[in-house]
């Protein structure tokens, strides 16, 4: 099984890139991972929505025929963390790969949504999606440690 995390865009602030690289090299102990940053559609001649729609083509492109799309949105289905490592724990034995997608500043368009096999919501606030790629690491991260029955989770 492999995961990958793609997101949009990079981490300006410098503040939560640390932690992503720890969680990142504790992953390869578990599982195939890779972390996957495509740069943010802009420009002066975009239109609005268009930046969303040009992300959602770049996205879409990443999809692999093995991958179950997770599109991580606020509105999406809340999980703790035991349900997410059961949901992990499908896709380790449909022979599945899984493909975390966090959108841009402007969130994932509709098509992303409707292209995933689970909209995943971290929580019904609105988090900064640097912030958000960090907590989503960590409770993969956390996710293996539970199936594997190890004393990280508590």
């Amino acid at each position: 099984m492999k995961v990958r995390l793609l997101s949009i865009g990079k981490d300006r602030s410098g503040l939560f890139e640390p932690g992503v690289q720890e969680y990142a090299s504790r992953l390869e102990h578990y599982t195939r991972f890779e972390l996957v940053e495509l740069p943010e559609a802009s420009g002066r001649k975009l239109k609005p929505g268009d930046a969303k729609a040009a992300e959602a083509e770049a996205i879409l492109a990443r999809r692999k025929p093995q991958d179950w799309l997770v599109a991580m949105d606020e509105r999406g289905k809340s999980l703790d963390s035991v349900e997410l490592s059961r949901y992990l724990a499908k896709a380790q034995t449909g022979a599945k790969d899984l493909l975390f997608v966090i959108g841009g500043d402007e969130g994932l368009e509709d098509s992303v949504r409707q292209a995933a096999h689970l909209t995943l919501s971290l929580s019904r606030m609105t988090l900064p999606h640097r912030l958000a790629r960090l907590v989503l690491i960590e409770q993969i991260y956390r996710a293996f440690t539970l199936l594997k029955g190890e004393p990280y989770h508590k």
